[in-house]
């Protein structure tokens, strides 16, 4: 007579074992348990893989927009001019820069002046967006005044111009070199506005890590900004940096009552909004198609034991017959199946681990393989394949991949389990 035993005794272990190491006449059954290992091992590396590029993405992209721009940006509503157009001019910058600083969780608040105009160098030209900004202001933006790579030096940024690596690059400049600025709203004639051209040293290149930055942008003294410009005691906007960026939204309502009625609200959320999303977007679709992945190498496991409990259909009779439970029969072969999804996770993980840490120079190695020019900086915004690991997207990597591997097994162990063991030897 059958009696109970405990649950995962150790000779449910040792039979597991045994029936786990092929013999030659069931290479069939190491073949597929080779294979769902494999299987569940590339699952798991590519959903930590992707999950890690995801958050190194999402992480760099708001990285950049905080370093170099403003999270919350305060503009006027405007008034109407006598010819009709939308004046936004901001005349009290300074005390409306030092009310917002006022505003508990504001780190900084700075007048800018902002225009596009044409730099020239030698014969090549490149349109240019120029922010004009106080020396002390540019350098508490980290980007800027701390970015990856950086020529000159921002304390003389005062005496000349900073630009963007990307603008130095497309009109061939260095430190030193004097650059040509053509605006087109400019010196105000008798027979019109003629176009102001100014010389500027280039103090200082920065590269902030964007592309469209770097590409585009330039920086000059406010008040040598306020004159280039015909801006003199007025700001266009004012820029405003927080303790919190991403709860910004939240200080919304604090910032207007601080600005006054006529003020108006643009968050770094509202610019980058709708690519954030796309982005949320994207990572929904990818780990529900990547946990397909995971669930058809799970599946695979479901064949390799449905081919083991056939080849040892007489091997559960006899044990059956000595006294084993169903529920021994049931966690021998649960064994089994569980120990390969074990198993293949362990070392998803590990080379997804090793994917995320060393995936510069994995992509340095792939570039270099398929002859440069894998990742366009121009297309992609950003000038490499970033990728962080968060112990939650491993965590959810490893549940989602023991939690299939578990669910699949209890099928064909149930099956093996309630192998009639007359049925079993009746033909041996």
């Amino acid at each position: 007579m059958a009696t109970s035993t405990v649950p995962f005794a150790p000779f449910e272990w040792m039979i597991a074992w045994r029936y786990l190491r092929a013999r030659r006449a069931e290479g069939g059954v190491s073949t597929m348990t080779w294979i769902s290992l494999i299987g569940v091992m590339l699952a798991v590396f590519a959903l930590i893989a992707t999950l890690s590029v995801r958050s190194g993405f999402r992480a760099e992209f708001v990285d950049t927009i905080l370093g170099a721009n403003a999270h919350v940006t305060l503009y006027s509503l405007g008034q109407i001019t006598e010819d009709g157009r939308v004046d936004r001019s901001i005349t009290d910058y300074a005390e409306l820069a030092q009310r917002i600083a006022t505003v508990p969780g504001v780190t900084r608040a700075a007048p800018l002046v902002r225009g596009q105009v044409m730099a020239a160098f030698e014969g090549r030209n490149a349109g240019v967006e120029v922010f004009g900004i106080a020396p002390g202001d540019l350098a508490t933006l980290p980007r800027i005044a701390d970015p990856e790579v950086a020529r000159g030096n921002i304390a003389d940024f005062e005496n000349g111009i900073a630009i963007g690596s990307g603008v130095a690059r497309e009109l061939g400049i260095g430190i030193g070199d004097k650059v040509k600025l053509i605006s087109p709203d400019g010196v105000k004639t008798a027979f019109g506005t003629s176009p102001r051209i100014n010389a500027y040293e280039v103090t200082y290149i920065f590269t902030a890590g964007r592309y469209d930055i770097d590409r585009t942008r330039a920086y000059l003294p406010f008040f040598e900004a306020q004159s280039f410009f015909n801006r003199e005691g007025i700001a266009d906007e004012v820029e405003v940096m927080v303790e919190d960026p991403e709860n910004v939204r939240s200080m919304t309502p604090t910032l207007l009552a601080a600005a006054g009625e006529r003020a108006q609200v643009w968050t770094w959320q509202d610019a980058s909004g709708g690519f954030l999303r796309a982005l949320e977007v994207e990572d929904n679709v990818m780990f529900i198609i990547l946990s397909i992945l995971v669930l058809i190498a799970s599946m695979n496991i479901v064949s390799g034991l449905i081919m083991l409990v056939k080849n040892k259909g007489r091997d559960i009779g006899i044990l059956r017959t000595m006294g084993l439970t169903q529920g021994s029969i049931m966690r021998i072969f649960f064994i089994c199946g569980a120990f390969t999804g074990i198993l293949g996770t362990l070392f998803g993980v590990i080379l997804g681990t090793l994917f995320a840490l060393y995936i510069d120079p994995i992509f340095s190695f792939v570039n270099v393989l398929m002859g440069g020019g894998v990742w366009d900086p121009s297309i992609r915004g950003i000038y490499a394949l970033p990728a962080q690991l968060h112990l939650r997207d491993v965590l959810s990597a490893v549940a989602l991949s023991l939690g299939l591997s578990f669910i699949v097994t209890i099928f064909p162990a149930r099956r093996a389990a309630r192998m009639n063991p007359v049925e079993a030897l009746r033909y041996e």
